[in-house]
């Protein structure tokens, strides 16, 4: 397992944008595929994006695609999450999350992740 800290939460406006980063210590960063996750009260977790260990491969849910960027810096042990033009609907906690999945695809499923951070709240005003 691995440690992960999540910053950057907040309140935003309504097509407003939002950085995300999650630091972890130690030098198995670089062996973990990443992923940005949310869960809105009421809901299940879910996934948002994920990136592969190397950072070659990214994939997003629909709802985020095209709005929201995964990136990471295994130089500095982060992984961050871009979001723009972000809407009430976008409104979770937001964590973090590290894993050795078989493929970067089988990450859309929470219950493949071995790690999480402790989260951190977005909310988005209308």
């Amino acid at each position: 397992q691995v440690q992960l800290v999540e910053s950057g939460g907040g309140l935003v406006q309504a097509g407003g944008s939002l950085g995300l980063s999650c630091a972890a210590p130690g030098s198995s960063f670089r062996t973990y595929a990443l992923g940005w996750y949310r869960q809105a009260p009421g809901e299940q977790r879910e996934m948002g994006a994920a990136i592969t260990a190397g950072g070659g491969v990214t994939i997003y849910a629909t709802s985020v695609r095209g709005r929201f960027t995964i990136s990471r810096d295994n130089a500095k042990n982060t992984v961050y999450l871009q979001m723009n033009n972000l809407n009430p609907e976008d409104t979770a906690v937001y964590y973090c999350a590290a894993s050795r999945p078989f493929a970067i695809a089988t990450m859309k499923n929470p219950s493949t992740i071995t790690s999480w951070g402790l989260g951190t709240q977005v909310t988005v005003s209308s």
